[in-house]
């Protein structure tokens, strides 16, 4: 979302686009026409007990845990959690959370909005997104991709929020191949 912004505020400042797992709204309800989160997974996400944010353990436990829950790797979830808690400056339980969280997004202004201005996106775009996404689901991006003139979709089969290992050539040779 903050990538699609930038580019249109900014559009000097691109030379191409790569958008994975995203819609053209922000946080809270979808417009008409865009599919919403799955209800079910969200309630099983949101359900889980807060770990304590300044026990590594617990905080990679909890990344791991909530990605079976959307169908990523919980290994590889676990391993980026970890990473994310090492490079934490501070051990304050807020500013893990919001580095784990991605708590940032909660705070995007929205206003005013950008979905409608996404036809005006002049460089190279390639939209990433996973078949299986119950956070955003496949019809977000594909309403991007036709929003933005010229735009590639890459839909990755098999696959939910995260792009697994085994996609990432798949991935690269995408980006890398000009549109």
């Amino acid at each position: 979302m903050v990538a699609q912004v930038a580019v249109l505020d900014h559009p000097g400042a691109f030379s191409a686009l790569t958008l994975v797992g995203t819609r053209a709204v922000a946080p809270g309800p979808p417009d008409d026409g865009l599919p919403d989160h799955d209800q079910a997974t969200m309630s099983r996400l949101f359900a889980r007990p807060i770990p304590d944010w300044t026990d590594r353990e617990a905080v990679a436990e909890f990344a791991a845990a909530g990605a079976e829950i959307l169908g990523n790797d919980p290994v590889a979830a676990r391993a980026v959690a970890a990473r994310i808690w090492d490079r934490t400056p501070g051990t304050s339980p807020p500013v893990h959370m919001a580095n784990q969280l991605g708590m940032v997004f909660s705070r995007l202004d929205c206003t005013p909005r950008w979905r409608e201005r996404l036809p005006e996106i002049e460089v190279p775009t390639l939209v990433i997104h996973g078949r299986r996404d119950p956070i955003f689901p496949i019809g977000n991006g594909e309403a991007i991709a036709r929003a933005i003139p010229g735009a590639r979709l890459l839909v990755i089969e098999k696959t939910a929020t995260a792009i697994p290992d085994a996609a990432v050539g798949e991935v690269t040779e995408a980006m890398l191949t000009p549109g």
